[in-house]
C-alpha cells in the first residue's frame, strides 16, 4: 500500500495541546515540510518568542533558543552571525512581534539579516488573556477593549507584511492563511519561498500567517475559521508584497 500522507521528519511525534480550531498546528506542519524539502533540519536553529508561539521547542525536532518577549529577531541576528552556516528562523505572535518587539523586527528587517521570520497574526494576545494587540481589528472586543477597538483612540491595526515590504533590507514579504484548502496550498508555497531565500543567501524573508484564536475570540472553531476568511482577510489582504529575486 502506498503511503500518501506522513508526518514531517522535522516535527516530533507528540499530541498537540493547542486549542481546538487554532491554526498554530497547521502552520507548524507547513514550516516543518519546508525544512524537510530543503534538508536543513540538522542545521536549523529556531528562535521562540513569548506567547503561544513559545511551544516551538516542544513540537519541532530542532535546536531552539528561547528569546525574551519581543526580542526574537535580535536573538536570531546573533545566532545567524555567530553560526552563519545555520538555518535560522523565528516564530512569533502579534503581541510579541508587532507590539513589544516592534523595534527588533523593524531593525533586523532593515539591516537585511539573513533570517526568516514567521509571524502568526491572530489579532490578540493569545496566551496572556486575550488583550488588544496592534493587529486587533477596529470594533473587535478584547479583555482590554471590552467595547471594541476604537480607531480614534487606539489607532488602526498594523499591516506588518506591507510595512516591512517598504524597507530596503527586506527581500521577501508575504501574507498567507490556512482557512481554506486553496489558501493552505498557497501558504505552503509562500513559506517554501521564504525558506528558499535564506537557503540561497538572498536576505531577510518574512511570512505573516493569519490564524484563528477561537478561545479568546469567544467562538467555536468553525466560526473562528470563517472569521479569518471574512473579517481578517478583508483588512489583511493575502498576497506577496515584495519578492526581490522573483522565485
Amino acid at each position: 500500500m502506498q503511503q500518501v500522507f506522513r508526518k514531517p521528519v522535522s516535527l516530533k511525534d507528540i499530541q498537540t495541546h493547542f486549542c481546538p480550531g487554532c491554526h498554530h498546528g497547521t502552520f507548524h506542519r507547513l514550516v516543518a515540510e519546508a525544512m524537510d524539502e530543503f534538508g536543513v533540519q540538522g542545521r536549523t536553529i529556531g528562535v521562540a518568542s513569548v506567547g503561544c508561539s513559545v511551544f516551538l521547542y516542544g513540537y519541532f525536532d530542532i535546536d531552539v533558543v528561547e528569546a525574551p518577549h519581543g526580542r526574537a529577531p535580535a536573538v536570531a541576528t546573533g545566532v545567524k552571525r555567530a553560526r552563519p552556516d545555520s538555518f535560522v528562523f523565528t516564530y512569533q505572535g502579534d503581541g510579541d512581534l508587532a507590539a513589544i518587539g516592534t523595534a527588533e523586527i523593524i531593525h533586523a528587517a532593515n539591516r537585511g539579516e539573513d533570517i526568516t521570520v514567521v509571524f502568526v497574526n491572530n489579532t490578540t494576545y493569545g496566551m496572556t488573556g486575550g488583550q488588544m494587540a496592534p493587529t486587533t481589528l477596529v470594533g473587535q472586543k478584547t479583555s482590554t477593549s471590552p467595547y471594541g477597538r476604537n480607531a480614534g483612540k487606539d489607532g488602526s491595526p498594523i499591516r506588518m507584511a506591507e510595512l516591512l515590504a517598504q524597507l530596503e533590507g527586506v527581500a521577501f514579504s508575504a501574507r498567507v492563511a490556512v482557512n481554506t484548502p486553496r489558501n493552505l496550498m498557497d501558504a505552503k508555497k509562500q513559506i517554501k519561498k521564504a525558506f528558499r531565500y535564506q537557503v540561497e543567501g538572498k536576505g531577510f524573508s518574512f511570512i505573516e500567517a493569519l490564524s484563528s484564536c477561537p478561545t479568546n475570540w469567544g467562538m467555536d472553531p468553525l466560526a473562528a475559521n470563517e472569521r479569518v476568511g471574512t473579517e481578517m482577510c478583508g483588512y489583511f489582504p493575502l498576497g506577496v508584497f515584495k519578492n526581490t529575486a522573483a522565485i
